[in-house]
């Protein structure tokens, strides 16, 4: 492991507690709460701030089995080297390691959308314009330019922008708790909502969190690993529910569950208007701006390390297409693209239902693998991996329930996408272990 450390820029103790946790809330509350307060609410209704705290609950039961993965073996492949771990290097590992990082890359191009959304409401243009996507695909390639300038600038660029947003975030939740006098009445439409549709926002809601398993993917830098992954991850899910909780009490003071809705994908910048006019949508759009730009740099960094790792674990191919350099640059190259190519052509809803599904079933395989053969080595306790298990199949299935009655092609096209997964992983393990074979029967003769 020294030598790809030594060959891929892995630098230990080059990460901090700090460091860490900042790049986990980098990416949690980029992605998270300005794409999906409007749309967690369109599912919940009224009770849509209890689906964040829901969503915090099934969150901690879930990085339960991260952190004490981490603990045991951390590393730079992150949620790879767990599914290795526990399945060793063959189908599961690589289909489940294929759905994290595409969940990521989708992640981040809900978030690139996010920006070029909420830029659009500094200027009169509609929302259906080209503009939008067009800016999200320029955010990517932003963020794809510092990737390249190396670690110590993401490492600085993350801190400074995670401390910037979070601090702002806070205060525009402030702001707009003071302007309704603190007065947090709760919502006259509740009813309008299901159990099955506050289910399914809960599996929104969970993609706001997931950002903190981008913490295990630094294992192999960060100082103290078996102590410092724990806490930073623990300590940014705290984080982030206290952020989610203000600021989704906020908007429910400030607009009606109808206005909510009708502007679902710019909800933050609708909800400062009434109490602070345009000065207050200038303030929430630049910190939108600010939270999807560092949100974006700090995942582009983690999904790129994890498929460069991928690649060094022969679960994935790798063609240089021409291209000169390390491994990391090159995964680099295919993260933007991807992430552009789903910019370009989905929206923001189908976007984050994507990225729900994948990263539900990669969150239970983990689980799964960690109960059936490594709980004993990682000293993990069996009703709380089943408990977690059991949070993550009740919130799936509602879901992918919820998505079937209102927009079934998306659940097609996740069902489709896993299968070609499946085959892909199939195919190009099953012609690694033909080669391998015929090179020992060479090396026999």
């Amino acid at each position: 492991m020294s030598q790809s450390n030594a060959n891929d820029g892995y630098k230990p103790n080059s990460v901090t507690l700090i460091g860490a946790t900042s790049l986990g809330t980098g990416v949690m509350i980029g992605a998270g709460i300005f794409a999906l307060v409007g749309q967690v609410a369109e599912l919940a209704g009224g009770l849509f701030p209890l689906a964040f705290l829901v969503a915090a609950i099934v969150t901690g039961f879930s990085a339960y089995s991260y952190v004490k993965m981490s603990r045991a073996y951390p590393s730079a492949g992150g949620i790879a080297m767990f599914l290795q771990k526990a399945y060793g290097r063959g189908v599961v590992t690589g289909v489940g390691s294929l759905l994290m990082a595409f969940s990521m890359v989708i992640s981040e191009s809900l978030v690139a959308r996010t920006f070029g959304t909420y830029t659009l409401q500094l200027f009169d243009v509609g929302q259906t314009s080209f503009l939008v996507p067009a800016l999200g695909v320029a955010l990517i390639v932003v963020a794809f330019l510092i990737n390249i300038s190396g670690n110590r600038l993401v490492g600085v660029f993350s801190f400074v922008l995670a401390l910037a947003k979070v601090g702002g975030i806070v205060v525009f939740a402030f702001a707009g708790l003071w302007a309704v006098g603190f007065s947090i009445s709760p919502p006259s439409d509740v009813s309008n909502g299901s159990v099955e549709g506050f289910l399914a926002s809960c599996a929104l809601a969970i993609l706001a969190y997931k950002g903190f398993t981008t913490i295990t993917n630094s294992g192999a830098e960060i100082v103290d690993p078996h102590r410092n992954i724990g806490r930073a991850i623990i300590i940014s899910i705290i984080m982030c529910f206290v952020v989610y909780m203000l600021v989704a009490l906020a908007v429910s003071a400030s607009l009606t569950i109808p206005e909510i809705i009708q502007s679902r994908d710019f909800a933050l910048a609708a909800a400062a208007r009434p109490a602070f006019g345009d000065y207050g949508l200038w303030f929430t759009v630049v910190l939108a701006i600010i939270a999807t730009a560092s949100g974006l740099v700090a995942s582009v960094f983690a999904v790129s390390r994890m498929l460069a790792m991928l690649t060094e674990m022969r679960l994935i191919p790798h063609s240089h297409f021409g291209m000169s350099g390390r491994i990391q640059k090159h995964t680099l190259v295919y993260t933007v693209v991807i992430a552009s190519l789903l910019t370009i052509f989905f929206d923001l809803s189908r976007i984050a239902s994507l990225g729900a599904v994948f990263y539900l079933l990669m969150d239970i395989a983990i689980h799964w693998g960690v109960l059936r053969h490594l709980r004993q080595e990682v000293k993990a306790r069996v009703w709380i991996l089943l408990v977690a298990i059991g949070l993550d199949l009740i919130v799936l299935g509602a879901f992918l329930l919820m998505k079937l009655k209102v927009d079934p092609l998306i659940v097609v096209v996740a069902g489709v996408f896993i299968a070609a997964i499946i085959v892909f992983e199939r195919l190009f393990l099953g012609a690694q272990k033909a080669d391998d074979d015929q090179k020992a029967q060479h090396e026999h003769h």
